[in-house]
């Protein structure tokens, strides 16, 4: 599979609590953070529900 950068560039202070715990679940702590994760189906269904404040790389 192909490593995706994951950056997170939108606050999550007015986020619903489930928001937070998938940006917790990406590795995502603050804002500009930078992770690199597989492009499971797992990690693409994850970024699809935050697409709003992350920006993907491949």
């Amino acid at each position: 599979m192909s490593v995706i950068r994951i950056k997170q560039v939108k606050s999550r202070i007015k986020c619903p609590k489930d928001q937070k715990r998938t940006l917790d679940a990406l590795g995502l702590r603050k804002l500009n953070h930078i992770v690199e994760h597989e492009a499971t189906p797992s990690i693409l269904g994850m970024v699809e529900k935050v697409k709003h404040l992350v920006v993907v790389e491949k």
